[in-house]
């Protein structure tokens, strides 16, 4: 009984088609700028691209407009995102384009997909998380097992979890204090 009330669906107003275009459009655009931003500061400080690697800042706009906006914002950012910034900055590296493009669509698609189930948005998160690392270990398994694919090495799975932890636990903080913000921002004046 408490495990179908966790996954339980309550009524979230539906956005406007406006509304979630307009979402969809600043999290593309906040997923390309931020990891420019914690790249310039990687080195100013030396630590080259090491910073967006920790701290993971286009995963970050991903997971939150699912959230906020619904699966097709959140899948359609997803897929945007990686191939808007590797067009205009080269970032991410071809090799990893296609395996981050996937891991993004399912970070949105699955936030989206959690919007309006009744259960802490950290959770939502988390699950979030999961899937997307999930399929994108499974993408790149696929890749180099099935198909022989040399330009990625099977220890970037283990790699990528160990140095994005900091990423994972921005995300876990900074996602649900967003949401509960933006949720709740129209009822302190009613």
């Amino acid at each position: 009984m408490a495990n179908t009330e966790l996954t339980k669906s309550y009524f979230k107003p539906a956005l406007s088609i406006k509304a979630q275009a307009l979402a969809t459009v600043l999290s593309i655009a906040s997923a390309v700028a931020l990891p420019q931003l914690f790249h310039a500061m990687g080195a100013l400080s030396g630590l080259g691209s090491s910073l967006g690697e920790a701290f993971l800042p286009m995963h970050l706009p991903i997971i939150l407009v699912g959230l906020l906006a619904g699966a097709y914002a959140g899948a359609i950012s997803g897929i945007a995102a990686p191939i808007l910034s590797f067009l205009l900055s080269g970032m991410p590296v071809i090799t990893m384009l296609p395996f981050m493009t996937i891991e993004l669509l399912v970070y949105g698609l699955t936030a989206g997909l959690l919007r309006n189930k009744k259960m802490p948005t950290v959770l939502k998160v988390i699950i979030a998380q999961l899937s997307g690392r999930i399929v994108r270990a499974a993408a790149i398994l696929i890749a180099a097992f099935a198909f022989g694919y040399q330009g990625i090495s099977i220890s970037v799975i283990y790699t990528s979890v160990a140095t994005g932890i900091f990423g994972i636990a921005l995300q876990l903080a900074l996602i649900p204090l967003i949401v509960y913000r933006v949720e709740n921002s129209g009822k302190s004046n009613e």
